[in-house]
């Protein structure tokens, strides 16, 4: 009899709705939540780059992150709403919208462009854990980098880089299989943490000399040509530029906004969102402008401003403060891969085999695929252009939550059947044809076709930043017509 339940059944405890005595997040877990996503290398750099590399008005860039926050908002709260009434993660309530079995297999896109990122982001952090260990060895002794084994290199990694990577690996599967209590504590001390050390760094760079570095941040305060018809364009590049980087984390937000108290304590909390840009772009802004003053380098020369934080480390002489900032960006990247890859990418692989796999042995799965990726990265993986592969499989996410969103608000008046979103028997609510709901399917690819072609064609490229958008309205607006006639 358990035989055959478990065949006619799609129930695993990792993905079935969260206990109403579970649900422990407010406002303050979400205000982490949002400022781990932005607190990361690349974050950094693309704030910086926002004002600097275009060389853009303070004033302009700023309104224009407040227009793409905004929209992560409104986004947000559509696809947090429903997992937060219902207790589900995205790949489950994915299955009203695609049937029970073509949630499996279109869910799994996002847990494999996961796998893929956790992988890369293993690398890049394994390289900042290696910087700290040849400091410790220099300080040591400094001829001892000099020695054979020091020199030789397997798949472009020398003997520090691959006990870097493997610590790396181990540390983050270890730390990350625990599940979401534990999950939880170290997106709220690392939000906390990486905060109290922008902010030190801040008021190092300040109080080293106030007058000189006062001087330089005022001189980012300009409102001059701040309403200009010429500014539009600007401004809703910034605005997609920074949508863009929030687009894979609103598709699975569904994962954390599950275990929020209330729809109310969900609102407030994606508001944070905003005042985490605010402060982040705040401090991300000034530290850049600090150094590049005190380097006294010529505003003019673009390619000679630094917007990132390891190569804002390169530049410092301090070996405390050196360790202190690498020890900050390890905490961060490894606390915003956990949100981004790791935890979407464990609901994936458990819903593709719910029978079969639980926390631990899809965390099991991603450690070994994101190490094999990561050792890789640098010597093959980079060279092959699997990046533009990758993005591709990234352009079903936008039409991915236009049939969801198509499927729950305007078809399902936003009711489910708790019980039928995990059976597989054939009179099931969500088993359509065969277990696919092909109308579903067919919004999907048509809404894909659209995204995946601002990536292909040249033509269509300026639109790459609203991709997700506008691939997620033609997905949920077909979604609408098909079904709708039923």
């Amino acid at each position: 009899m358990s035989q055959q339940k478990s065949k006619k059944t799609l129930i695993n405890w990792d993905l079935v709705s969260v206990n109403p005595n579970d649900k422990n997040w407010n406002w303050k877990d979400l205000f982490c939540f949002w400022g781990v996503n932005i607190q990361s290398i690349i974050g950094f750099s693309l704030i910086a780059s926002l004002y600097y590399i275009y060389n853009l008005n303070s004033f302009i860039v700023f309104f224009g992150t407040l227009i793409g926050s905004l929209l992560i908002y409104f986004f947000s709260n559509l696809i947090g709403k429903p997992s937060q009434k219902f207790g589900l993660p995205f790949v489950v309530l994915l299955r009203s919208s695609l049937g029970v079995k073509g949630a499996k297999f279109f869910g799994l896109i996002r847990g494999l462009v996961g796998i893929f990122f956790f992988g890369i982001q293993t690398y890049f952090l394994s390289k900042a854990l290696s910087y700290i260990l040849r400091i410790v060895v220099f300080s040591f002794d400094p001829s001892l980098l000099d020695k054979n084994i020091f020199l030789i290199f397997i798949l472009g990694l020398n003997v520090i880089d691959w006990i870097a990577i493997i610590t790396t690996i181990i540390f983050q599967g270890f730390l990350f299989s625990g599940g979401m209590k534990l999950n939880k504590k170290i997106i709220s001390f690392s939000a906390i943490t990486v905060y109290f050390g922008i902010i030190l760094f801040f008021f190092t760079i300040l109080l080293s000399d106030v007058q000189f570095t006062s001087n330089a941040f005022l001189s980012l305060l300009d409102f001059g040509n701040f309403v200009d018809i010429n500014n539009l364009g600007p401004v809703i590049t910034v605005a997609g530029t920074t949508f863009a980087y929030f687009a894979i984390v609103i598709l699975s937000f569904g994962d954390f906004s599950r275990y929020v108290k209330s729809e109310n304590e969900l609102k407030k909390g994606n508001l944070s969102l905003i005042l985490n840009l605010i402060i982040f772009s705040f401090l991300a802004l000034f530290i850049v402008a600090g150094v590049d003053a005190f380097l006294k380098q010529n505003p003019e020369n673009l390619e000679r401003i630094l917007t990132n934080p390891t190569d804002i480390i390169g530049t410092l002489n301090n070996l405390l403060i050196i360790n202190l900032a690498l020890i900050f960006i390890i905490i961060a990247s490894a606390s915003t891969n956990l949100i981004t890859n790791f935890i979407p990418s464990q609901y994936t692989l458990i819903n593709l085999m719910p029978s079969s796999l639980s926390i631990k042995s899809a965390s099991l799965i991603i450690i070994i695929l994101s190490f094999i990726i990561g050792i890789f990265w640098l010597s093959f993986l980079s060279q092959i252009g699997i990046l533009s592969f990758i993005d591709t499989f990234g352009a079903f996410f936008g039409p991915l939550f236009g049939v969801m969103i198509s499927d729950y608000y305007f078809i399902k008046n936003c009711n489910l059947n708790n019980k039928d979103i995990y059976s597989l028997e054939r009179s099931g609510t969500y088993y359509y044809s065969g277990g696919y709901h092909i109308k579903g399917i067919y919004s999907l690819i048509l809404g894909f076709i659209f995204s995946a072609s601002t990536i292909w064609n040249v033509n269509l490229m300026f639109l790459q930043s609203y991709s997700w958008i506008i691939g997620a309205v033609i997905s949920a607006f077909v979604y609408f017509l098909l079904v709708s006639k039923n």
